[in-house]
């Protein structure tokens, strides 16, 4: 395979570029470094079928120049912070949808053929059945995020059915791991890092949602190029089991040896967009073989580990946050 990886310095990104390595594929690795870091590369950057090249996934020129040789993208280059998307509602068009559209037109241009897309469970919103499954239809958006990845799916299946092109969309729920830095696992940890003694909690910590190990994740994503044939493949990436906020909390506070005074926002849910139960029905992807080896709680403890041991991520991750 040649492969063409957007968002490949960042968090899943960088663990894909590391197993398609692995696996004897040459890999493209494309990203402007916005919020991916070239230290998730390094091992990458010194193997004789790895290239990386500096870009924007808006610059059409730029994307199709570094396309070229490439018969498989994988595009996770995102704008992922569902959060304060309020603040900056053009950021998740821009780069959510106009440049998954981009990408396309890169792809054709380029003669690509098939297209890995990173999507999410956000699209489900408030979903009415739970846990939820691929055919499931979508309420009224509550993110921005999900809002544009929803557009952005679309646009993929018309591609698909114009240009004769074959897509994997996967609907992730939230992913953890090393090189993990964003997100409630990292926000838990940094407070308690600052002030071991007092923790501030969004919503009433009774929210109820489902994690994935990052390497079960790019396991799944690689599970399913294998054995998916038809045009458009839409697929959930989830665990078999969901958590509350506070046993999640639990798990953090624990493993830092903390016993905080915990102060709850309110509210049933962490922030506007949020939604208050993620819980995907996996069995589509389970009927290739694939299930997550690693629980929940591991998943936790695998992201707590790389965070105390690296610190140098803990703190740019930081700085990026409190410059966005």
């Amino acid at each position: 395979m040649n492969a063409f990886v957007t968002g490949a310095a960042g968090f899943i990104g960088s663990h894909l570029v590391d197993r398609l390595l692995a696996d004897g594929c040459r890999v493209i690795a494309y990203d402007n470094l916005s919020t991916g870091r070239q230290e998730f590369l390094h091992a990458a950057l010194r193997h004789p079928y790895f290239r990386f090249e500096r870009g924007t996934i808006l610059d059409a020129e730029r994307l199709r120049s570094a396309m070229r040789g490439a018969d498989t993208v994988f595009h996770l280059a995102a704008n992922a912070d569902v959060r304060f998307g309020i603040h900056h509602p053009r950021k998740d068009l821009e780069q959510n949808t106009i440049g998954t559209y981009t990408v396309l037109e890169a792809m054709r241009s380029c003669g690509v053929r098939r297209l890995v897309f990173a999507s999410t469970a956000s699209v489900y919103g408030d979903a009415r059945i739970v846990p939820t499954s691929e055919d499931c239809p979508f309420p009224i958006a509550t993110s921005l995020y999900g809002a544009s990845k929803v557009a952005a799916e679309a646009a993929i299946e018309a591609y698909c059915a114009s240009f004769d092109l074959q897509s994997f969309i996967f609907r992730f729920v939230s992913i953890l791991g090393p090189r993990y830095t964003h997100g409630h696992v990292f926000d838990f940890y940094s407070q308690l890092r600052e002030h071991p003694d007092r923790l501030y909690v969004l919503g009433d910590v009774h929210q109820r949602k489902s994690y994935l190990q990052v390497s079960d994740c790019v396991e799944g994503i690689l599970c399913a190029l294998k054995n998916g044939c038809a045009s458009v493949n839409r697929l959930n990436l989830g665990a078999d089991e969901w958590c509350e906020v506070n046993q999640s909390v639990r798990w953090i506070t624990e493993y830092l040896r903390a016993n905080p005074t915990i102060t709850y926002a309110g509210g049933d849910r962490g922030w506007i967009g949020d939604s208050r139960f993620v819980f995907l029905d996996c069995t589509r992807l389970r009927s290739y073989g694939w299930r997550p080896r690693r629980t929940i709680r591991e998943a936790v403890v695998d992201t707590l580990e790389y965070l105390s041991q690296n610190s140098w991520a803990v703190a740019a991750a930081a700085q990026r946050n409190d410059c966005a």
